[in-house]
């Protein structure tokens, strides 16, 4: 009679699930910001919360606003936000809050309005502990959010303005949440640099520039923000977003370079870190056009200068955008602007649903590539290297091996490409197997159905095929036919 010895042991071999080079890699988060999860009817946020998760999004960015005069968010405003905590609670999805003042009118310029928006950002992480990071500001380089933008000489106000609420909203928030994430600017991809133009805007380089002059000038030794936001918009949706911008002030997803040399001639040296500093992408949006049969859905007429895609342009152009995220080494995730569509069409047609909620075409191409971003596989990275271990070995069984329909299980931590030998005791191979895994997707490497004589041992070496790192090598048996 036969009988399987099976040895509960396995060797594992450099299987750790951490880059040899950092990347923003499959640890980046893929977001929206959405704010249609707000509500005052805790049913609607859950519903718009779990049609975000469906698609694939792992966290989302919610606003709120500032307004002279509140020292804390007002009871309805507390409530809103509880019900965006508990519907993050309900999906696993991930909340980051973003706190400005609604315009330029209400820009905190005096002590006493940096004082209240501070306390206001303190009581809210206070308020909700599960929620762990906060943006401050919204793109303060545009006179739209934040006047003035120069001083009468023509020299940068807006950096040096927001340097002080920047300061202020840290220590606050440091104080009673020393956990808390603060990420600061929120800076629009462009600005002219004209202080006689019509249109007062900053470029983030030059707003950056004022920041961390401010920052020096101060003498402060603490930091300002745990990372940077960053909105990184193409010049229009019809833009690729691997489109580089060498000779000119505007920084998108492809000049990530040049938001480094920025962030470094800003800080590198002070106690601000620059050059390594964290990056969240918390808004980046294609628009797309509406079919004709979705059309009663909107109202308004979309702008003369919009240039829409098609929903197969946009689909390509947010996988590329997360391909290029992946590979940059301080980004830590991408969040699209928005899941669903604006009614308006003076607002934004980006997101992935339609404003009733259905899913576009392009919905299944963004969530595969939010899987690929997870699975390590959706681009080649010059500085990633991704070691991949797998989980949960099962060498065949007595009974399988009997009825003739022997396999060896696993899953890949990441996609694998995976290689299945059967050695025999003199270390002779019997046979090999190869194939592909996904992440968390069990694979099974099918067996021939005569195994010939024992023991025998099954030896698994996986690694990523994109990125791949030191290989993960895993032993089995032996199995004793008898």
């Amino acid at each position: 009679m036969r009988r399987l010895l099976a040895l509960a042991v396995a060797v594992v071999a450099a299987a750790i699930v951490v880059p040899g080079a950092s990347a923003g890699g499959p640890t980046m988060i893929v977001g929206a910001a959405e704010d249609v999860v707000r509500s005052s009817d805790p049913a609607v946020a859950k519903a718009k919360m779990t049609l975000l998760r469906l698609a694939g999004f792992d966290a989302v960015r919610v606003t709120s606003y500032w307004q002279p005069g509140l020292a804390a968010p007002t009871p309805e405003e507390a409530q809103i936000l509880q019900n965006v905590d508990a519907a993050s609670q309900a999906t696993g999805v991930r909340v980051i809050v973003q706190v400005y003042h609604p315009g330029s009118r209400t820009t905190p310029l005096t002590d006493q309005a940096r004082e209240e928006f501070a306390q206001y950002a303190g009581a809210l992480v206070s308020a909700f502990p599960s929620f762990r990071e906060i943006i401050i500001g919204n793109e303060p380089n545009l006179n739209r959010f934040w006047l003035p933008q120069f001083n009468p000489d023509g020299t940068g106000a807006s950096g040096p303005a927001f340097f002080n609420l920047l300061a202020r909203v840290y220590d606050v928030v440091k104080t009673v949440a020393p956990d808390v994430t603060v990420w600061g600017g929120a800076l629009a991809p462009r600005g002219a640099d004209r202080p006689n133009g019509i249109r007062h805007t900053t470029s983030p380089g030059a707003f950056l520039r004022d920041l961390g002059a401010a920052y020096r000038a101060s003498g402060r030794t603490r930091p300002i923000m745990d990372g940077l936001a960053f909105h990184p918009y193409a010049d229009s949706s019809a833009q690729a977003p691997d489109t580089p911008h060498p000779t000119s002030t505007t920084i998108g997803l492809a000049d990530y370079d040049k938001l480094i040399a920025a962030l470094g001639a800003a800080f590198d040296g002070t106690g601000q870190t620059g050059s390594t500093l964290p990056i969240l992408y918390d808004e980046f949006g294609v628009e797309a056009q509406i079919p004709a049969a979705k059309a009663p859905l909107y109202s308004g007429t979309e702008p003369a200068t919009v240039q829409l895609v098609t929903e197969r342009v946009q689909a390509h152009f947010y996988a590329t955008a997360m391909r290029l995220a992946f590979c940059q080494p301080n980004v830590t995730g991408l969040l699209l602007f928005h899941t669903e569509d604006e009614r308006g069409l003076t607002g934004w047609q980006s997101g992935i649903y339609y404003a009733d909620g259905t899913p576009k075409t392009s919905f299944w191409s963004v969530r595969d590539a939010m899987r690929r971003v997870r699975g390590g596989s959706i681009g080649r990275c010059s500085v990633l290297f991704l070691d991949v271990q797998a989980n949960d070995v099962r060498p065949p069984t007595l009974d399988e091996i009997r009825s003739g329909e022997a396999a060896v299980s696993f899953s890949c931590s990441l996609d694998c490409s995976w290689q299945v030998r059967m050695l025999r005791a003199s270390g002779a191979q019997a046979l090999a197997l190869r194939g592909y895994g996904l992440a968390g997707v069990p694979v099974r490497a099918e067996l021939p159905r005569k195994l010939g004589p024992g023991p025998v041992s099954f030896e698994i070496t996986m690694q990523s095929p994109f990125n791949p790192g030191t290989p993960s090598v895993v032993l089995t048996g032996p199995v004793v036919l008898r």
